[in-house]
């Protein structure tokens, strides 16, 4: 399982029409990205590996991030077996605890101790009768406990809505081996008014949770950077240009120790499957 270059993480292609994310998977595959990336914030998410896996041929599908508080560490397994024996090793298991508010709403008082929870799923993929290998698993990390975890438990690190400079933190923390796929959040758009209509209230989201603010604080942020989503904020987080600012800051990952990146494209309507920007971007890849 090869992972390098750049891929696109997309919830349009797990949550979107099912026709058209399948002919979305299989043109990207085409315009030559990587890895397709998919969220899971609830359902039947390797449905949704599965679906766009028969829709492609090369490229790696990979759950960033399946959500461990969802789905049974024995039911997982025996999903990964049955959909690498249908088409190959081309299923990166990306898996993650989550944040407090969104499993705790349903549920209150079940997350709690997220490290020791992921532990414990691990233990149970590799307990299965058939088990996850551990070089097809990454995990969701932003922080140095779990950043070693991953090293040492799964071949790497999946981190969303980061920085290059936490690309560069995580390289170290995990070490020359594991490895290392970072998010990045893009908007190809000249227009900074247009980029912060559409991508504050979207960071705000994200930054509302403890596990994002708390590592914006842990990479120099201000508390007034994270909650009034300061300019110098919005611009570490996002890349917003045309394609080739896009692709300095790709590159940025690159150069600070990713092994791949996966590119989200942000427009206005979150609903609408970006293709022009997808197109755009794979162009100025070429």
């Amino acid at each position: 399982m090869d992972l390098a270059g750049v891929g696109v993480w997309s919830s349009q292609l797990r949550y979107g029409d099912p026709a058209q994310a399948a002919e979305s998977a299989a043109e990207l595959e085409e315009l030559g990205f990587t890895a397709l990336w998919i969220p899971d914030v609830g359902g039947p998410v390797l449905d949704s590996v599965a679906h766009l896996l028969a829709a492609t041929e090369r490229v790696m599908i990979a759950t960033g991030i399946l959500n461990l508080w969802m789905h049974e560490p024995a039911e997982v397994a025996g999903g990964y077996a049955d959909l690498t024996g249908r088409h190959g090793e081309r299923f990166l298991l990306g898996i993650g605890c989550s944040h407090a508010p969104l499993i705790d709403s349903k549920e209150p008082g079940r997350y709690r101790k997220p490290l020791a929870a992921t532990r414990a799923y691990l233990d149970g993929l590799d307990a299965a009768e058939q088990p996850v290998p551990v070089q097809n698993r990454v995990l969701a990390a932003l922080g140095p406990k779990m950043l070693q975890l991953s090293a040492t438990r799964a071949r790497g690190a999946h981190p969303y809505l980061t920085t290059p400079d936490h690309t560069r933190y995580a390289r170290e923390q995990l070490g020359a081996g594991p490895l290392l796929v970072p998010e990045q959040t893009v908007l190809i758009t000249d227009d900074g008014d247009a980029a912060r209509e559409i991508g504050v209230p979207w960071l705000r989201s994200y930054l509302a949770l403890p596990n994002y603010a708390n590592n914006m604080l842990r990479m120099g942020f201000t508390p007034e950077d994270v909650s009034t989503v300061s300019d110098r904020l919005f611009d570490a987080l996002i890349a917003w240009g045309d394609e080739e600012t896009v692709l300095r800051r790709v590159n940025e990952h690159l150069q600070a120790g990713a092994d791949h990146v996966c590119v989200q494209v942000l427009t206005a309507d979150p609903r609408e499957f970006p293709h022009e920007q997808w197109r755009r971007l794979a162009a100025a890849l070429r």
